[in-house]
């Protein structure tokens, strides 16, 4: 083994967390060397630690057997999502060589969208029949692996979920008695093409040690841990807050940059054209422009607070929407208080800003009386556009989430087209209708 392998190997026996996120920042040729250098219980470290994207790749570069031997050391949740990402033929290759039992639940898992329950349980769930008696219950649990042991569901023959048994009832029973009568028919479960988000609620509000995920057809296939459910509403989080800004959701902070430019480039395009139409706006104006060089050092920051109140509203409609506080038959309640919110907000506003401007003559030691006209155009053009930005904040999420579209994406690029068309439209057409006020 070369010196840097070795070192490489010392660090993760000591720090394997450390040592993987150090290993994640090498340029990928860099990782793909050292990688088929490491004994196979360090691939496995590194593996299960990298993101499956990564951890596909390493799989992509070791032999079949020996990457069937990392595989098989995984958890099949984890084992899934990076079989995921590998290319059918090397997929089908690993599948083949790993036991049969194994190969059978990662293709079934496979089977999920990556943001599905499904794709976060995990199969190996323990549970009884209901036909046992407690004797028989007792003696399946001291027979079953630990790992596998959450709760205590109870089904039928054909692994529909009846319910769940309690340890108490099960030790105060009588031996000989059937199962099925402590069984307790009120069990909370959740399908397993439900969303990771609603798994992430569900877990958040139920604070159980495991949800049970069942198919459409009621039969018990697996169950969410709280560690995977909270990691999926992390991740669905920052996924989000990417898309918001116009970045991709699979993007991470070392990814190539043909991945970078491809989900950034189209949204940095229309956010382009949005900017010519704000510009177009400002070009129907040019001559007042001409007339009043100071409406073009106040423009922007009547533009900028219509940002920001815009942003504030596209923020806390995000979040309800997140986390289902707004529901079917409320939004026309949050639009209005948004609505409300933004032209008091601006109403304040507006009057500083036109103090401001009264004033700003003085400031800069102008010699003539401060523009009575200047000021009364910056103040209404600011409860104009801070009104409409934070409508357009409450509404913009609420339609794409609507039409079936997700309601972050690339909702600030929108927002940013509404508040400065708005903004300079406003600002500049009472500059023109009051041209003859301001005195400047």
């Amino acid at each position: 083994m070369k010196p840097i392998e070795s070192l490489l190997s010392t660090f993760l026996e000591v720090h394997p967390d450390e040592a993987t996120k150090a290993f994640a920042a090498l340029y990928e040729e860099d990782q793909l060397r050292l990688f088929t250098g490491l004994p196979i219980e360090l691939c496995v470290s590194i593996i299960e630690r990298c993101t499956p994207l990564v951890s596909a790749k390493l799989l992509g570069v070791m032999e079949a057997e020996k990457a069937a031997d990392a595989l098989r050391e995984l958890e099949p949740r984890v084992a899934s999502s990076i079989v995921h990402f590998l290319t059918d033929e090397k997929r089908e290759e690993l599948l083949s060589a790993l036991p049969r039992e194994m190969a059978q639940q990662l293709r079934e898992l496979a089977k999920y969208g990556g943001e599905t329950a499904g794709a976060i349980m995990d199969p190996r769930v323990f549970c009884l029949m209901e036909d046992m008696t407690i004797q028989e219950a007792v003696a399946a649990i001291k027979n079953a692996p630990r790992e596998n042991l959450y709760y205590l569901y109870v089904t039928k023959r054909t692994r529909e979920l009846m319910g769940v048994l309690t340890i108490r009832d099960l030790l105060l029973a009588d031996e000989n008695e059937p199962i099925s009568k402590y069984v307790r028919t009120r069990v909370m479960s959740i399908t397993d093409t439900a969303s990771t988000e609603e798994v992430f609620d569900v877990m958040l509000d139920s604070r159980f040690v495991a949800l049970p995920v069942v198919d459409y057809g009621g039969r018990l296939v697996g169950v969410v841990q709280p560690a995977e459910a909270m990691q999926a509403g992390q991740e669905e989080a920052f996924e989000d807050l990417q898309k918001i800004v116009g970045a991709g959701s699979d993007e991470r902070a070392l990814s190539p940059i043909g991945v970078v430019v491809k989900s950034r480039l189209p949204w940095l395009l229309v956010n382009l054209v949005t900017a010519f139409l704000a510009a177009a706006v400002v070009g129907v104006f040019e001559d007042t422009i001409a007339q009043v060089a100071a409406l073009a050092v106040l423009l922007p920051v009547v533009a900028g607070q219509g940002g920001n109140s815009g942003a504030q509203s596209l923020a806390v409609v995000m979040r309800g929407l997140a986390l289902r506080e707004i529901i079917p038959g409320v939004g026309h309640r949050v639009v209005l208080k948004e609505l409300l919110a933004g032209l008091v907000n601006g109403l304040t506003t507006a009057l500083v800003t036109a103090v401001c401007v009264f004033a700003w003559r003085s400031w800069v030691g102008e010699p003539l009386p401060p523009s009575v006209g200047l000021a009364c155009v910056a103040g209404a053009a600011m409860i104009v556009n801070m009104s409409a930005a934070a409508l357009a904040g409450a509404i913009i999420p609420l339609v794409l989430e609507r039409i079936g579209r997700d309601p972050a994406q690339s909702a600030s690029i929108f927002l940013t087209t509404v508040t400065d068309i708005v903004g300079f439209a406003s600002f500049l057409g009472f500059a023109k209708l009051l041209l003859a006020m301001i005195d400047w």
